[in-house]
Order: C-alpha cells, then sequence, then structure tokens
C-alpha cells in the first residue's frame, strides 16, 4: 500500500529513515542531515481562528516538506536524505528587522489588494536566531540546518550562511554567531508557493555555494563555470545553464523555451568524463516550462561520484549539503 504524505512525514520527523537501495559502484555512503522546521503560521481572528495558510487556501507545509525532502533525495542519487527532528509551528507572524509585526487583518488586506505590504521587508533575523537558539542547537548537534516558513512578504532570504568563516549563500552572511562552532544554513520558504520554488531555493544556494568552492580555478580548471554555460552567453557551446537559464533560455525562467541549441548537458552524467558530443536539446528534455522538472533535470547533472579532481570532490552534493566541507 503506498503511504501517505502524512505518513512520509512523520517517518522523517520522528526519524524513521526511508530504506535506501543497495549503494552502485562508485557511489557515496549517504548523509541524513538533521533539520529544525520553523512554521509561521498564525490564527486570523476574522477568518474563524482558521491558521493563516488555511484561510488563503495555500499549501499545506508538512505536504511540502516530505515532497521536497523525497525529490532531494532522487536527484541527489540518495546521497541527502534530510530528516525533520523537530517541528514547530508559530502562532504568530515574525518580527520585521524595524519591529513592525503584522496584524492578520493587516496582511490579509496588504494581500487581496497586493499592496501595502511593509517596507523594508526583511525579517529580524537576530531575533529569530534568539528566539529559537539555534546557534545553541548547532553547537550542541541537535541542528544541521534550519528551514523557515511563512508567507509571501514573509521577509526571509530564500538561503542565508551562519556561523564562523560563512560566506555569500543568495544572501550576506549572518554574523556575530561564531560561537555556533561550524557553518550552517536558514533556509526560507514560502507555504503560498509549491515545491519547484522550494528546488529553486535549493538551487541558489547550490550555485553560491559551488561558485565559493570554485572560487580559485581558473579557465577550464573552473567546472562550475563550465557546468553552468547556456547558448545565450557561450553560443554553441552551452552546458547545463543555471537555476534560471536552461540551455537554450533568452531569460529568466524562461524554461518553456522550444528553440533548439546544442548542448553538452549529458556529458555531465558520465563525470568526470567530459568528452561526450554535443547534441540538440529544447523545453522537451527538462519538462516543457514547468519549475519542478526543470530543477530536478538541472541538479541530476550535478556530479555525484566518489574521488575527487583537482582538489575537489566529484560529489558537489557533499558542498550543498554540508558549507563546513568547503574550504
Amino acid at each position: 500500500m503506498t503511504k501517505s504524505v502524512k505518513t512520509i512525514f512523520n517517518d522523517l520527523l520522528f526519524g524513521k529513515l526511508p530504506t535506501l537501495s543497495k549503494e552502485p559502484p562508485g557511489s557515496v555512503r549517504p548523509v541524513t542531515p538533521k533539520v529544525l522546521l520553523i512554521i509561521f503560521n498564525p490564527t486570523i481572528p476574522s477568518a474563524g481562528g482558521r491558521k493563516l495558510s488555511e484561510a488563503l487556501n495555500w499549501n499545506n507545509t508538512d505536504e511540502l516538506v516530505a515532497k521536497f525532502i523525497a525529490d532531494v533525495k532522487d536527484c541527489s542519487y540518495g546521497y541527502c536524505v534530510y530528516r525533520v527532528v523537530e517541528r514547530l509551528e508559530v502562532d504568530k507572524f515574525p518580527v520585521k528587522a524595524d519591529g513592525f509585526t503584522y496584524t492578520g487583518d493587516q496582511f490579509i488586506a496588504a494581500w487581496k489588494a497586493r499592496k501595502g505590504f511593509h517596507e523594508p521587508d526583511w525579517v529580524d533575523y537576530d531575533r529569530i536566531m534568539a528566539d529559537f537558539k539555534l546557534a545553541e542547537r548547532v553547537q550542541d548537534g541537535k541542528i544541521d540546518e534550519v528551514w523557515l516558513f511563512a508567507f509571501p512578504y514573509g521577509g526571509f532570504y530564500e538561503s542565508r550562511m551562519v556561523g564562523p568563516t560563512s560566506f555569500w549563500c543568495n544572501a550576506p552572511p549572518l554574523e556575530g554567531y561564531n560561537h555556533a562552532g561550524r557553518r550552517f544554513i536558514i533556509m526560507g520558504f514560502n507555504y503560498e508557493r509549491g515545491v519547484g520554488q522550494m528546488l529553486e531555493a535549493h538551487g541558489h544556494r547550490a550555485e553560491s555555494i559551488m561558485d565559493y568552492v570554485y572560487r580559485e580555478k581558473k579557465g577550464e580548471a573552473n567546472l562550475w563555470k563550465r557546468f553552468t554555460r547556456y547558448d545565450k552567453t557561450h553560443p554553441g557551446q552551452a552546458e547545463v545553464g543555471i537555476v534560471h537559464y536552461a540551455p537554450n533560455s533568452l531569460k529568466d525562467y524562461d524554461w518553456g523555451n522550444s528553440k533548439k541549441v546544442l548542448s553538452r548537458c549529458d556529458t555531465w552524467l558520465n563525470f568526470p568524463d567530459l568528452s561526450g558530443p554535443a547534441r540538440e536539446v529544447d523545453s522537451s528534455d527538462w519538462g516543457k516550462g514547468d519549475t519542478r522538472l526543470h530543477h530536478l533535470w538541472w541538479f541530476k547533472r550535478f556530479p555525484h561520484i566518489k574521488g575527487v579532481t583537482n582538489g575537489i570532490s566529484n560529489n558537489w552534493w557533499e558542498y550543498v549539503t554540508d558549507p563546513n566541507q568547503v574550504a
């Protein structure tokens, strides 16, 4: 019998790890990062006491989390199996950096009008760090990263790195928390959106980390720069592209473009042998414009095997999953 999403999520929450298939030759041993899930989902009195996500008919966070964990496991070839070790649902709006906090009616009125949202939008990350003792949880080994969930205009960066020697991770590093003892990432998700957008946030995290990993490599030795080539910037030399640009994209989010271009995207499936020929590709190769399918296609071309090339792991997921592996 197929498990329900709720059952799958409970398995993940309470530490019952999914069964991992036997590792094929060349594969790497799976890791199970521990996640603290914090959901800001306030009660709205004027909506009959329903939670904000229910009042506006938005997605169920637990279902999003279960699907995202399954997708990351799939596209990392079983390497990264996230495990939610604690789930906190907070009955309030997060506090903005300038101290402002929405009321339920204020936010719903702004959402319906599509204007009137508070500026500046960013939340007070230091308050979240203190309220939930995030650095202490990381220092004690209780968690490895944090997933924040809220609503549109919730004020979260898609990803932000914290801890000693942290670096840009699609956002400036959050400084002042060296006592955490190691780097960790705070993800910011939105339950109004879908799993495709969660994968997109994870993709931008990956772009930042891999760009930093290869920062000292020049020319053809910088395999990350090679991986991210697309036809618009490198005519006739497209490879896999970036999160916003497929090999044939002409603008941001142009994943549905039917134009055919030559790309060596499939050679990355044979890494470290990148000698294969280019072939014609178009949007039918990565989901015809579907956000989630494009991002899965993109991630599945990340190198994911044992070994080292020019001092860098042949398993890029090692760095994306754990920024402490980055020198």
